[in-house]
């Protein structure tokens, strides 16, 4: 049975002891609910596969508290430290070398580098403290199926799978962070909670969009992905018969990213919506999205979106 843990100092305590005795604990970040694990332990990084379903060969993002504990997972460059300044805590993950030993090689999918983030959630935060190493946490769902942003979500898809969940509220971002390969020139790994402009600002230089979905550097780079069971059609301006349609802006429909158009607001709403439209869709429903522009957190929304609506198999 798993868990809920409320967000006190018991539950940041009994957090850490189950993640010390290799056990699994979902908890919140600015961004989604994390599937957490002792990253140094090969069998709870297994069990993270495991409760997930996820494919061996697609790597997890280490934890952790500060730029110090980074520092003894992986070598930062000039560059990466001049962005982890910028930009930790936040919703950026930084692909770094990894340092030999410093995690089990099932964290890298045996690639010798390594994605870090240092999440500014307070919970989080006081968690990785308590803990006092690093924890490899993809997001806490099923793989392929809509990420978490409350820990209703979590227990949706990993009840009785893990330890426990601690319980944060809703997340206030909604969209997992950025990755980006910083060296030798920038590469966008996946869009997110972090615009590429807020990233090309602070560099001086145009940030590339790169990344293999058959031989994946970092999470989220699969080509179907955060997928519900409906079918998707996106770019609708109007829903179609037997079609659950998700407004935004000026286009309504019975569920809404954003009345106003704010591109912050949808991508919070994102993935409630998501599993609220499935759910009112029901078994062999479709889902209709409406456009999203293009531009700031709006990249990292489409992405999603193409991915869930992508053929699975």
């Amino acid at each position: 049975m798993t868990e809920i843990l409320a967000p006190d100092d018991a539950g940041i305590a009994r957090a850490a002891s189950l993640l010390a005795a290799g056990e699994l604990v979902a908890f919140p970040t600015e961004t989604v609910y994390g599937l957490g694990g002792d990253a140094r332990s090969d069998l709870a990084v297994a069990r993270i596969f495991e409760a997930k379903g996820r494919p061996s060969f697609n790597p997890l993002i280490v934890h952790l508290p500060d730029l110090a504990a980074v520092e003894r997972v992986a070598e930062i460059s000039a560059r990466a430290r001049d962005l982890a300044r910028a930009f930790w805590p936040g919703p950026l993950t930084l692909v770094l070398p990894l340092r030999h030993g410093a995690v089990s090689p099932l964290v890298s999918a045996g690639l010798p580098t390594v994605a870090v983030r240092v999440p500014a959630h307070p919970l989080a935060q006081r968690l990785l403290r308590a803990f006092g190493g690093p924890v490899a946490a993809p997001s806490a769902n099923p793989s392929g199926r809509v990420s978490p942003t409350r820990a209703d979500h979590v227990l949706d898809g990993l009840s009785g799978r893990i330890a426990a969940v601690l319980d944060g509220g809703p997340c206030a971002v909604g969209l997992e962070s950025t990755i980006l390969l910083p060296d030798p020139d920038p590469v966008l790994l996946r869009p997110g909670g972090l615009p590429v402009e807020a990233l090309e600002a602070a560099l001086g230089v145009p940030v590339a969009i790169g990344g293999d979905a058959g031989k994946p550097m970092s999470p989220g780079q699969l080509a179907s992905h955060y997928a519900p069971d409906a079918a998707l059609r996106l770019n609708a301006t109007e829903a179609q018969p037997g079609e659950v349609l998700v407004g935004f802006g000026p286009v309504r429909g019975q569920l809404t990213l954003s009345e106003t158009g704010d591109l912050v607001q949808a991508a919070a709403r994102l993935f409630h919506a998501l599993r609220e439209a499935d759910r009112l869709a029901g078994p062999g429903g479709r889902i209709a999205f409406a456009p999203i522009p293009e531009t700031g957190l709006g990249r990292a929304i489409n992405d999603r979106l193409r991915r869930a609506a992508a053929p699975r198999g």
